[in-house]
């Protein structure tokens, strides 16, 4: 069977977005992080909790706080992007799932009331929206460019709080030229599926 979404878009989306440290300086503008959040925010989630929290790092002065936190070779490149977001998981998540589950409100302290669990379960779910941060980013004809070469715990005191666990860093715009290196190998479809 075929996929129903057009080709146009599974390109746009998949095979041929790619990842980018190169971008224009064409801002980012708050109405397409609202619609990319608008977009993505529909992605599932266990229990729907909706644990990803999203620091749009945009000052200048805020910039110069966290490229010294970032990997060295990841220091120029979230210098010049137009738009750097900071990924980060919400420990407290479980607050809101009386509003967000409405159909179990319980399962805030059914299942959630011990931090070590609610830790656990914010990260799996905040990395899922993380994902779909990124597609949305794709969807919005921007391109996206993640990192996990940084300083978590510094990027924590200085950007978050304790409640809120760092993920991933993405710098944001649009792709400047041609990716650097050929796309890399995935692997097939009988590596990855298996039928028992």
């Amino acid at each position: 069977m075929s996929l129903v979404l057009d080709p146009a878009a599974q390109d746009l989306l998949f095979r041929e977005a790619r990842t980018t440290g190169a971008f224009t300086d064409e801002p980012v503008t708050e109405e397409q992080v609202q619609a990319i959040y608008d977009l993505v925010k529909y992605g599932p989630t266990a229990f729907n909790q909706t644990p990803l929290r999203v620091v749009l790092v945009r000052s200048a002065e805020a910039r110069e706080r966290l490229v010294p936190l970032m990997a060295e070779g990841n220091q120029a490149k979230t210098a010049a992007a137009p738009l750097v977001a900071i990924l980060a998981a919400d420990n407290e998540f479980h607050e809101e799932l009386p509003k967000l589950f409405p159909a179990f409100p319980q399962a805030k302290d059914a299942f959630f009331a011990e931090r070590p669990v609610r830790e656990a379960s914010a990260r799996m779910n905040a990395a899922l929206q993380a994902a779909y941060f990124i597609v949305g980013v794709r969807a919005a004809g921007l391109a996206a460019g993640p990192m996990t070469g940084f300083d978590f715990a510094a990027v924590q005191k200085e950007f978050l709080d304790d409640d809120h666990t760092p993920l991933m860093i993405v710098n944001l715009g649009r792709a400047a030229g041609d990716a650097p290196y050929p796309r890399s190998p995935r692997l097939v479809y009988d590596e990855v599926v298996t039928t028992v």
